[in-house]
C-alpha cells in the first residue's frame, strides 16, 4: 500500500471515525462530496444530507474501529480504500464487523469521500 494514498485516506477516515464516536452526523456528512453515493446497512442515499440522516438515526454510544486493508490510486484525483471495520454499541448488542469500501475524490474543497459501501461479513 502506498503511503501517499494512505495519507490521503487517513484524515478522511479519522474525521469519519471521530464523528461516529461522538455522534456528530453533520461532522460525518462534511467528509462526503455533494454527490456521494452512500450505502450503509439501510437503503442508499446520495449526498451529505442522506449521510447525516443515516448517522443521526444511529444509537448514541455507537463507535467504530477500522483497519485499512488495501488502497489503490484509481486516477490522479481518485483513491479507493478497502477496510475492515467494527461498529460497537453500548446498548448490549454484539459488535458488528463489516467490510467497507470507500472512494475518495479530490475536489475544490480538498479530498472528500465520493462513495461509501458497507457489506456485512455474515
Amino acid at each position: 500500500m502506498s503511503s501517499q494514498e494512505h495519507e490521503i485516506l487517513r484524515p478522511l477516515l479519522e474525521r469519519w471515525q471521530s464523528g461516529v464516536d461522538g455522534h456528530e452526523p453533520d461532522a460525518i456528512a462534511a467528509v462526503f462530496t455533494d454527490d456521494a453515493i452512500f450505502q450503509g446497512l439501510h437503503p442508499y442515499s446520495v449526498g451529505p444530507r442522506g449521510v447525516a440522516a443515516y448517522y443521526a438515526a444511529q444509537p448514541p454510544g455507537l463507535s467504530v474501529t477500522y483497519q485499512v486493508r488495501e488502497v489503490r490510486r484509481l486516477a490522479e484525483d481518485v483513491v479507493l480504500g478497502y477496510l475492515a471495520a467494527e461498529f460497537a454499541f453500548t446498548d448490549g448488542r454484539e459488535p458488528l464487523p463489516v467490510h467497507l469500501c470507500v472512494i475518495a475524490r479530490r475536489t475544490g474543497a480538498g479530498w472528500r469521500l465520493a462513495h461509501y459501501q458497507v457489506s456485512r461479513l455474515n
